[in-house]
C-alpha cells in the first residue's frame, strides 16, 4: 500500500506533522465561525459535540471567542481552490471528518499543508503580543482557533 501511494506522490508522514491543538467539539464550544458554519446540518457528528456548542443557523458575530469575524468568504475560498468536492464546506468539514476517522490520502495531504502554514498566524502573535493579552490581535487570534490552534498564547 506504501509504494502505490508514493507513486501518487503522497508523502505518508504528512499525518505525523498533523498535531491539531483543539478538538472541533473544543472548538465548536469556544465559538468559531459565528456558530453558522454547518447552518445546523449537524447529524453526521456526535451530538456529544454540539451539547455546549455556540451554534446558529444564521453568521452571529457574538458567537465567535474573540467577538470579531475572521476568515475569508467562500467565494474567495472556491477562487483559491480550497473547496472540494469531499468537503464542501471546507477546512472544518475536513477536520471534523478527519476526526471521526476519514482518510482521503490526497485531500488528507492538502489540508494538512494548510493548516501547517497557518502557523504563521501564531508566530506573528507571539511576536507581537504580551503572552496572555488576548485584547492583541483579536482577529488573528480567532482565525488560529478556527484552525485548531490555541488561541490563549
Amino acid at each position: 500500500m506504501k509504494n502505490i501511494l508514493k507513486k501518487k506522490n503522497i508523502d505518508l508522514d504528512i499525518y505525523k506533522i498533523f498535531k491539531p491543538q483543539l478538538s472541533p467539539k473544543r472548538m465548536l464550544e469556544l465559538g468559531v465561525f459565528g456558530g453558522a458554519y454547518f447552518g445546523l446540518k449537524i447529524k453526521e457528528y456526535p451530538k456529544s459535540w454540539f451539547i455546549k456548542a455556540k451554534v446558529s443557523k444564521k453568521f452571529d458575530v457574538n458567537l465567535n471567542r474573540f467577538k470579531v469575524e475572521s476568515g475569508l468568504s467562500r467565494d474567495h475560498w472556491i477562487k483559491k481552490g480550497w473547496i472540494f468536492k469531499e468537503d464542501p464546506l471546507g477546512w472544518f468539514q475536513w477536520y471534523c471528518r478527519f476526526t471521526l476517522g476519514r482518510r482521503i490520502n490526497h485531500i488528507d495531504e492538502i489540508q494538512i499543508k494548510r493548516w501547517k502554514n497557518f502557523n504563521r498566524h501564531v508566530k506573528a502573535i507571539e511576536k507581537n503580543c504580551e503572552v496572555g493579552d488576548l485584547s492583541c490581535r483579536r482577529r488573528q487570534r480567532q482565525a488560529i482557533l478556527q484552525w485548531s490552534y490555541n488561541p490563549y498564547i
